[in-house]
């Protein structure tokens, strides 16, 4: 457990090869945290590989089920509790690897330090834009699958009715972000499923028996989805943190770093024009387009693209 200030305290481990290629796995979310699977990504004979859970999930303290505080929370606090997770372990460089909001972090991660990066994995690329939350969030993709977006729009209209749901102007996020801190444990947790539930739910492209919940972490149960729900919730809230501060206008800082990105076509969470986009402001970035792959890292065709980009950093 390492002491990041402010009340909190990171959940951390390093497996492999402890004399190996530093390696640290950036997960999603926000609020997602880590699992055992995640050390698979890596050659452990190669790979000094490091976990660590964001603040306020998975096994750091305090939970946000727990009541942990939001307003130390931020984009740049994750970014500042990398660095100094990297300086605790006496890290000259790394090599990170992220997807989905873990591809967020890491790319903000390296413009503020790019001379500690020795090289990016991403994969489901989420840049944070707002047109991205609009689409995700707000009833762009309930065009591929209305029968989940019931499930999430169902809280909303027992709050606010499906005539105020329905108008144009409602904005989803906000309305989740007010049942998901009414005061009423009840209705908090049925608000936090429903979120939780709508991103698992449209991750993968075949549905699987098992959800990685988003490719980010294992299991839905209920303090999993309070704090998936209310991290990410408060996130997409407040623009993530990055108003002035957009990645793609701040490509020039990590050109020289080089990258592999991997996304599936038919990611649903993260829009492969996400992928796209970056990739035309990094031109020494190398991008796979998965053509049987939705948004989730399990997916075959995805995890065996990251696999072999991160055999290619092997010293």
């Amino acid at each position: 457990m390492l002491d990041v200030g402010d009340g909190q305290r990171l959940y951390w481990e390093c497996s492999g090869n402890p004399d190996g290629t530093p390696v640290v796995f950036v997960h999603g979310g926000p609020g997602g945290g880590t699992s055992p699977a995640h050390r698979r990504m890596y050659d452990p004979s190669v790979y000094r590989i490091i976990l660590f859970d964001q603040r306020g999930c998975g096994r750091s303290t305090p939970h946000i089920a727990d009541g942990a505080d939001l307003s130390v929370n931020t984009t740049w606090h994750l970014v500042a509790d990398l660095e100094r997770l990297r300086q605790h372990l006496g890290i000259e460089q790394w090599l990170v690897f992220g997807g989905s909001w873990g591809s967020t972090l890491a790319l903000v991660y390296a413009q503020e330090h790019p001379d500690r990066v020795r090289g990016l994995v991403l994969r489901g690329i989420f840049l944070c834009r707002p047109q991205e939350i609009d689409w995700f969030y707000r009833g762009g993709a309930a065009h591929l699958f209305p029968d989940v977006w019931e499930g999430y729009r169902a809280p909303l209209i027992a709050a606010d009715g499906a005539d105020a749901v329905r108008a144009p102007e409602y904005d989803h996020v906000a309305a989740y972000h007010r049942l998901l801190h009414c005061g009423d444990a009840a209705i908090e947790l049925e608000a936090a499923r429903a979120w939780t539930t709508w991103e698992t739910s449209t991750s993968q492209l075949l549905p699987r028996a098992a959800s990685d919940g988003s490719g980010d972490s294992d299991g839905v149960g209920d303090r999993f989805a309070v704090a998936f729900a209310r991290i990410e919730n408060h996130y997409f809230a407040h623009d993530s943190f990055l108003t002035g501060r957009a990645i793609l206008d701040r490509m020039d800082r990590i050109a020289r770093i080089p990258a592999v990105i991997v996304h599936g076509r038919y990611d649903v969470v993260c829009p492969v024009t996400n992928a796209w986009e970056l990739h035309a402001a990094w031109p020494g970035s190398e991008l796979h387009i998965v053509p049987d792959a939705g948004h989730a890292m399990a997916e075959p065709g995805i995890t065996h693209l990251l696999l072999q980009a991160t055999d290619r950093f092997r010293p």
